[in-house]
């Protein structure tokens, strides 16, 4: 009879011993192909975000020189008129990010800075000069400097940046309900993203 007791309770042992172990497996596979898929969903948000703007301006370029003890005065002028487009773009491919197993954690260590392109149509009316102050090389390069100087001044004081700052958190959003439906914990930095509204502090 005790024999019979004592390979009952083996077989007991045998049996939960192999389930727990088939348990502790598929925890490891479900584990790993998680984690695949995390990080699967991480390297399909790199791509190029982009913002487009367009802006008209018109302003007029003057210059003068003075000769003979100022007695004397040569003048150019130009009215200028731009026409621009402008974008803002974040290379999510540029995220830096760290993935934690143990912790089942996914951690957003760095986003890129936003870069600014301004490409200007410039074009030039009422040009008139005297002989001895003529449009040169430098007046042109002058102009174009100005004008990248106030677009600049221009899309700051926009809204172009805040809209290419909630196409990127948009994208991030993706990464949040992508991770808080396996139960994995998103970071950035070292402050918990709990919310999609946490999201906001992201912005740069």
């Amino acid at each position: 009879m005790r024999k019979i007791f004592v390979g009952i309770v083996i077989a007991v042992v045998v049996v939960f011993g192999l389930r727990y172990c088939e348990h502790d497996m598929d925890q490891q596979q479900e584990l790993q192909q998680n984690t695949a898929l995390i990080q699967k969903q991480l390297n399909n948000v790199g791509k190029l975000i982009v913002t487009e703007g367009s802006y008209a301006q018109v302003f007029s370029y003057e210059d003068s020189k003075e000769f003979y003890f100022d007695i004397l005065s040569a003048k150019k002028k130009a009215l200028v008129v731009v026409n621009a487009t402008a974008t803002i773009a974040y290379d999510l491919s540029k995220v830096e990010t760290e993935l934690d197993k143990l912790t089942k954690t996914v951690t957003i260590k760095s986003i890129p800075e936003p870069e600014l392109n301004i490409n200007p149509n410039i074009e030039y009316y009422d040009m008139t000069q005297d002989y001895l102050n003529q449009f040169e090389a430098s007046d042109y390069n002058k102009i174009k400097r100005r004008v990248e100087a106030s677009l600049r001044s221009k899309i700051e004081a926009s809204d172009l940046q805040t809209n290419a700052q909630n196409r990127l958190i948009s994208e991030l959003q993706k990464i949040y309900i992508l991770t808080n439906s396996m139960g994995w914990r998103l970071q950035y930095k070292e402050r918990d993203i709990n919310t999609e509204l946490d999201l906001e502090t992201i912005k740069l």
